[in-house]
């Protein structure tokens, strides 16, 4: 099968092919990975594959097909396909398109660190602790409601490193990865936290064998454990950035920063017609991406966001969620009015509205903004709704 090959090193050619991506070591590696067959810390893997196995939605003829010969007979599927011996190769599945894969190198010195990603978080993002999709029994699974999105990562490093330390660079690609989806903002699909990963996510470590003084730490403390958090860090953002489109700076909508606690554009026009004229919901209908992308709007957006969750977590107490939370309303109400001065009066409509019900409040808020904005008899009052 002819592979294009992509990064070339010392130690390993990383090539693609369709609907694979394929690490080809080209000296002794210890492998730490989430294989099914040959996973663990093995000493023989000689290709790490990454592929696409499915597509992300409704495809469950491929999943059928996968379960029905078992995974383990599936890996022989993958290898054959490949021309590869199954006894040597260390396989990640995901439903991402491979021509989304990212690969980012750092390095200090001679000392390198190669991450290579997919990833998709649309509809699997989770934290951990979040409610589980699958339970494992002694007569085998269970499936709970399915999932689809994965983050797969090869990390490569050019060191020999000890057990030890390699199973710490786990722990650095993990914190890495789940930085990744802090900075995006990315939140569960499972709860309302912010997300720390997927709950389908797979790995492969390799680090060469038989060096004169092997590495004892990947800690983030150290130049390697800096090198592989900024590398799989790196490379996971801009995975997402190809894979679903999270760019960084899309992520200051308000529907993003607030889907969690259910504000979101599917359900936002219905509930929030009620509260404005006909011509103001056409007009704002027809303006949703200056008014919901605007920086100002975003960012109370992120602050509501924040006392939300803050007043879940215990940080602020529940006595105080009234106040806090009509304060950040009426904040983000003058910035859709662009009416600052007209902030108390908005605050005094929004103070007596229920913490609890933020969906309500938010759409009270942001009503009484749009409807200052350009109606001169409101200039001085905001309206009632």
């Amino acid at each position: 099968m002819f592979r294009e090959q992509m990064h070339v090193s010392e130690e390993f050619v990383i090539s693609r092919s369709g609907r694979f991506v394929v690490a080809e070591l080209l000296t002794l590696h210890r492998v730490l990975s989430t294989s099914t067959r040959n996973g663990g810390q093995q000493d023989k893997i000689r290709y790490l594959v990454n592929h696409q196995s499915c597509e992300p939605s409704i495809h469950q003829e491929r999943h059928d097909y996968m379960v029905g010969m078992g995974l383990e007979a599936y890996h022989d599927v993958v290898c054959a396909e490949l021309a590869l011996d199954p006894e040597t190769v260390a396989i990640m599945g995901t439903a991402a398109n491979m021509n989304n894969v990212s690969i980012v190198r750092k390095s200090h010195g001679e000392l390198a660190a190669t991450a290579v990603v997919t990833a998709g978080v649309e509809s699997n993002a989770t934290c951990a602790g979040d409610p589980a999709a699958w339970c494992e029994t002694e007569i085998g699974w269970k499936k709970l409601p399915a999932f689809a999105g994965t983050i797969n990562t090869m990390l490569l490093v050019n060191h020999s490193l000890t057990d030890g330390a390699q199973a710490r660079a786990v722990i650095t690609m993990a914190e890495a990865k789940s930085a990744a989806l802090n900075r995006l903002a990315v939140r569960s699909r499972q709860s309302q936290d912010l997300a720390t990963g997927t709950g389908t996510d797979q790995y492969c470590v390799a680090t060469p064998l038989d060096q004169a003084k092997p590495l004892t730490s990947a800690s983030p403390h150290v130049i390697l454990g800096e090198l592989i958090g900024s590398a799989v860090r790196d490379a996971t953002i801009e995975a997402l950035r190809w894979q679903n489109g999270l760019e960084v700076s899309y992520t200051r909508s308000l529907f993003y920063a607030l889907r969690s606690y259910g504000i979101s554009e599917e359900t936002f026009w219905e509930q929030i017609a009620p509260m404005l004229s006909e011509r103001n919901l056409e007009l704002l209908r027809a303006n949703k991406d200056a008014v919901f992308c605007d920086p100002l709007i975003a960012s109370s957006a992120y602050a509501l966001a924040s006392v939300l969750d803050r007043t879940r977590y215990g940080t602020l107490p529940a006595n105080a969620a009234r106040a806090a939370l009509s304060a950040q309303a009426a904040t983000l109400a003058i910035h859709v009015s662009s009416q600052p001065r007209l902030w108390p009066g908005i605050h005094a409509k929004l103070v007596a509205m229920d913490p609890l019900q933020p969906v309500d409040l938010i759409l009270k808020a942001i009503a009484l903004g749009w409807s200052a904005k350009w109606e001169e008899e409101y200039q001085s009052e905001p309206v009632e709704h």
